[in-house]
């Protein structure tokens, strides 16, 4: 009964910034997590941060570990993903979703946004 709306999505160059924002309408729990995936064309979705919404705990893939940064309001139920020095290989469809435990499987997530398509090209 939850729905999430990404939005922030876009056209970018290789070094550039790019802050992604997942809307909720409908229950978030405490136990509950926000994690983000991206999915690019012939590939299986991955996973990319996670934070906790009972405290601020965060996790990340490696690949994108000291350039992503995820980050939430409570009061307004949204979670940001803040993405620096982008690269192509970061091109993608980016998805929130959410889940009752960390986990880098999909299937294990509860509700999915839309996505929103994020390209890294010059």
């Amino acid at each position: 009964q939850v729905q999430l709306v990404e939005s922030g999505g876009g056209l970018v160059q290789p070094g550039d910034s790019l802050r992604l924002s997942c809307a909720a309408s409908g229950r978030i729990y405490s136990s509950h997590l926000i994690g983000w995936f991206r999915q690019a064309p012939g590939m299986a979705r991955e996973f990319v941060a996670a934070i906790r919404w009972s405290d601020d705990r965060s996790y990340y893939q490696d690949s994108v570990k000291g350039r992503f940064a995820i980050s939430k309001d409570k009061a307004k139920k949204t979670v940001d993903l803040q993405m620096n020095s982008l690269k192509s290989e970061d091109t993608a469809v980016y998805y929130c979703a959410r889940g009752n435990s960390l986990s880098a499987v999909p299937s294990d997530w509860n509700s999915w946004g839309q996505g929103t398509q994020v390209t890294v090209s010059s």
